[in-house]
C-alpha cells in the first residue's frame, strides 16, 4: 500500500462525509424546531411547490368562509329587522280586532287609533333604518350582491342575489290604515292579514339565502380540512422519523470526527520510518 504525506485522502474522505452528516443533523434540527420537513425548496422541490399551492387554498377557503359567514350575517340582520316588523303587524291587528267590537265606543278607539299609527310610523322606521354597513336592507334598493364563497375563479365559487325587499308601510299596504270607527277596523284587518303575509314571504325568500349560505360555510370548512389534511401529508415532519434520522447523524458524526482524527494523525507515523 502507498504511503503518500501530501494528500491524505482519508483525511479528505472523512471531511466529506463529515460535512453530508453535518447537514443531516441541521436539517433534523430545522424539520423538528419549524415542524415542516420543507423549510426550503432543496428539500423536496416538487412537494414544495404542491404544499405551497394547497397552502394558498387552505387560506382562500378560510377567506371564504369568512365571507359567507359575513353574508348570513347581512341577511340576519334584514331578518331581525322583519322580525320586529311582523311583531308590530300582529300588535296591529290585536289593536284592530279590539276596535272592531262594540265593546269600546268611538272615544276610546280614538285612543287605541293612537298606539295604531304609532305602531306604522315605527314600522316604517325599521323598514328605512335595517341597515348593513351602508346598504339599507328593507327599502327595495334593488342592489345586487356577490359574495365569493370559494378559493379559485369561477361562477360557482360566487353566490349572487338581489335585495328588491321593501317593507316599508305603503309597500305592504298598512300606510293610512285607521281604526277609529268600527267599519275601518274591520276593513284593516285584510289589510294587515296581507302586510303579514308579504313579511312572511320576504322572510321565506331571506332564510332560504340564508339556509343556502349555511350550507357553503359548511362545504367550505369540509374542504378545508381535507386540503389541511393533504398538504400535512407532504409538509409536516414525521417526528418519529425525523428523530431516527438525527440519532443517526449524531453517531456518524462522532465517528466520523473519530475516523478524522486518526486519518490526520496517519502522516505522522510516517515520521517513524523515516527516522528508522
Amino acid at each position: 500500500m502507498a504511503l503518500r504525506i501530501n494528500s491524505n485522502v482519508a483525511s479528505i474522505t472523512a471531511k466529506r462525509y463529515l460535512n453530508k452528516d453535518q447537514r443531516q443533523l441541521e436539517d433534523s434540527y430545522q424539520a423538528l424546531a419549524s415542524g415542516t420537513r420543507l423549510n426550503t425548496p432543496q428539500n423536496d422541490a416538487a412537494g414544495f411547490a404542491i404544499s405551497e399551492l394547497l397552502r394558498a387554498q387552505v387560506s382562500g377557503a378560510g377567506q371564504s368562509i369568512k365571507n359567507a359567514r359575513t353574508a348570513g350575517a347581512l341577511i340576519q340582520t334584514a331578518e331581525g329587522g322583519l322580525n320586529e316588523q311582523n311583531n308590530i303587524l300582529i300588535r296591529m291587528r290585536e289593536l284592530a280586532v279590539n276596535a272592531a267590537s262594540d265593546t269600546i265606543g268611538d272615544k276610546e278607539r280614538g285612543f287605541v287609533d293612537e298606539e295604531f299609527q304609532l305602531l306604522i310610523s315605527e314600522f316604517d322606521r325599521i323598514a328605512k333604518s335595517t341597515r348593513f354597513g351602508t346598504k339599507s336592507l328593507l327599502t327595495g334598493s334593488g342592489e345586487e350582491f356577490s359574495f365569493q364563497v370559494g378559493p379559485n375563479k369561477g361562477d360557482e365559487n360566487v353566490i349572487e342575489f338581489k335585495l328588491d325587499n321593501d317593507t316599508q308601510s305603503g309597500s305592504v299596504g298598512i300606510s293610512g290604515l285607521s281604526i277609529t270607527d268600527q267599519d275601518n277596523a274591520v276593513d284593516a284587518l285584510e289589510d294587515i292579514d296581507a302586510a303579514v303575509m308579504e313579511v312572511a314571504g320576504v322572510r321565506a325568500k331571506l332564510g332560504g339565502v340564508q339556509s343556502r349560505f349555511q350550507f357553503a360555510t359548511d362545504n367550505l370548512e369540509v374542504q378545508k380540512q381535507n386540503i389541511e389534511e393533504a398538504r400535512s401529508v407532504i409538509a409536516d415532519v414525521d417526528v418519529a422519523e425525523e428523530t431516527s434520522k438525527l440519532a443517526r447523524a449524531q453517531i456518524l458524526q462522532e465517528a466520523g470526527l473519530s475516523v478524522l482524527t486518526q486519518a490526520n494523525q496517519a502522516p505522522r507515523k510516517l515520521l517513524q520510518l523515516i527516522n528508522t
